[in-house]
């Protein structure tokens, strides 16, 4: 590999914004970067606690990955650090493998991440169906509001099951244990989270309801549950934890979750800098990306982080705030640095109803209702993938959703493809002036020749009764071939050979096509006389055959 294509899949867009940087720059980015760093403080927090990991472990993602994010990253506005996705994922792995083994998944998952953006997969990333996203990151959003029932009603349930349909029964088993004092700090928390932005949008409204629930417990002494009661005193410090390397075993049980995580947050990340460049008319470097997370989710766990991607909202809040240049995502990490050696010892008094609020109105954003009934009311094929990974996400598995719902909606594909392939023994009517000569079949195939659809041009050519003298396939309307294509082709050459049939290939249009052909040695074969660039060579070429003369082409 050159030098020139080293650069070309991994050049931070830190190196390109430096240049004409200025004062003003930096006072946007600035501004921008301070004002995300509140609005994370509060989310970075709550995604940890619903992941079933300790508060503190939030704020060290959404520091260190959040700095690497910037600082080697693929786009000038994206801010990285744990993600309302990741929920579902972090809270099964630290169930099933603890937090050791959500350390080692995350590292091998960053390994994985940097092998794709090598591999130059992160343009193949950003074509993964639209339904597929929209109905794991629906079932996603249920899943995280169905996880926050406990703590926004101050239930006293123990133990909560982690499957979405015991979790809702034991719910509804303790509905006598309701406090009404949570219910009151969760909705005044969605409220001023959804409202505030009416009123200014220089300060978040999640830190004006922290700061305003917070108060009211402190001062009315409300019985209900804080971090503090929950967690105990969060550290201010980054922490360094003793990894122990795992057995053979425990990694190949560790390699599916790794994988899941490397793939959503490959897909995430890609998506949050896609709907960025939108805002900014900017272009990022997708395997630079790639390659950023992949350093920063091996780094994270190094000092007790969890998974960490590309955050859409904290990212288009750093752009309606004038961050434009990775400076604004790195002054972003600073600034919860500063808030967590300062004044972190303060989140212990942060309601757990609190946070629980904050994550519905996370969940109700992520969920997309809207996208969602609209693909729905699209084509069957979209809505059966939609549902199934819907479902498969909410009642089984993360895991499970994507690897299903990705062979779904190939299948779906295929089915299109070959509903669109097709074999006709009739020429257009702008031809009709070229009469074929007697003893002369002429069929067409149109659509992509793949293994889909090419049983249908095999059996269309083998239902002829009387063997012509001449075949002319006309192929001016494939744009490809695949080996199961040119296995069906030589198949057919060899069945009209044996039947005294001379085969003529018309109109290979597709430089691919003929490559294939030529690489199959079916070019020679079937005799580069045979094979014409227009019809009416094709006919010419065909009564030359009939006659027993010499050709002319």
């Amino acid at each position: 590999m050159t030098k020139a294509s080293n650069i070309h899949i991994f050049r931070p867009k830190l190196l390109d914004t430096l240049r004409g940087y200025d004062r003003r720059q930096f006072a946007r980015d600035a501004m921008a970067g301070v004002i995300v760093g509140i609005v994370a403080l509060p989310l970075a927090i709550a995604f940890a606690i619903a992941s079933g990991v300790s508060p503190e472990k939030g704020l060290i993602t959404a520091i260190v990955a959040g700095l690497l994010i910037s600082a080697l990253g693929g786009s000038r506005v994206q801010i990285g650090g744990p993600t309302g996705a990741f929920i579902v994922i972090v809270y099964g792995i630290v169930q099933q493998y603890g937090v050791t083994g959500l350390t080692i998944a995350t590292l091998m998952a960053g390994v994985i991440l940097i092998l794709m953006g090598i591999s130059r997969l992160g343009s193949v990333i950003q074509y993964i169906p639209y339904p597929l996203i929209t109905g794991f990151t629906s079932g996603i959003a249920l899943i995280i509001f169905s996880s926050q029932i406990k703590d926004l009603m101050g239930l006293h349930t123990g133990a909560v099951p982690g499957d979405f349909i015991n979790k809702w029964k034991t719910y509804l088993d303790h509905l006598s244990t309701i406090n009404p004092a949570a219910i009151a700090l969760g909705l005044i928390t969605v409220v001023i989270v959804l409202l505030w932005p009416r009123v200014t949008r220089k300060i978040p409204g999640s830190l004006v309801a922290v700061i305003v629930t917070t108060a009211a417990v402190q001062g009315l002494h409300l019985p209900v549950d804080t971090i503090g009661t929950r967690f105990g005193a969060i550290t201010a410090t980054l922490q360094r934890p003793g990894i122990h390397l795992p057995g053979i075993t425990e990694l190949k049980l560790l390699i599916q979750p790794a994988f899941t995580i490397a793939l959503l947050g490959g897909i995430e990340s890609l998506l949050s800098a896609t709907v960025a460049d939108g805002m900014i008319g900017g272009n990022y470097r997708p395997n630079t990306e790639l390659i950023a997370q992949g350093i920063a989710n091996m780094v994270t766990p190094l000092f007790g982080g969890i998974p960490a991607t590309g955050a859409i909202a904290r990212t288009a809040t750093n752009i309606k705030n004038g961050g434009r240049t990775p400076v604004a995502g790195m002054i972003h990490a600073l600034t919860l640095l500063l808030i967590m050696l300062c004044v972190g010892r303060w989140a212990v008094l942060i309601p757990m109803s609190t946070l629980a609020g904050i994550l519905v109105v996370v969940a109700y954003n992520m969920s997309e209702w809207e996208n969602f009934v609209s693909v729905l009311r699209g084509p069957k094929g979209d809505a059966v993938v939609l549902m199934t990974t819907f479902l498969l996400t909410v009642l089984v598995d993360l895991t499970v959703a994507i690897e299903i719902g990705m062979v779904l909606a190939c299948f779906l594909f295929m089915r299109q493809m070959i509903r669109f392939s097709g074999v006709t023994i009739t020429m257009d009517k702008e031809e009709e002036a070229f009469q074929a000569p007697a003893h002369v079949d002429i069929f067409e195939f149109k659509g992509p020749l793949f293994f889909g659809a090419a049983y249908k041009f095999k059996e269309a050519i083998k239902q002829t009764e009387n063997p012509p003298r001449v075949l002319i396939i006309r192929m001016r309307y494939v744009p490809i071939v695949d080996t199961t294509g040119i296995r069906t082709l030589r198949e057919i050459y060899k069945h009209t050979r044996k039947r005294g049939t001379r085969l003529i290939l018309s109109e290979v249009a597709s430089a691919q096509v003929m490559q294939e052909l030529k690489d199959a040695r079916l070019l020679f074969a079937v005799g580069k006389k045979n094979v014409t660039a227009t019809f009416p060579a094709a006919l010419r070429r065909a009564n030359d055959i009939l006659t027993d003369q010499p050709s002319h082409l």
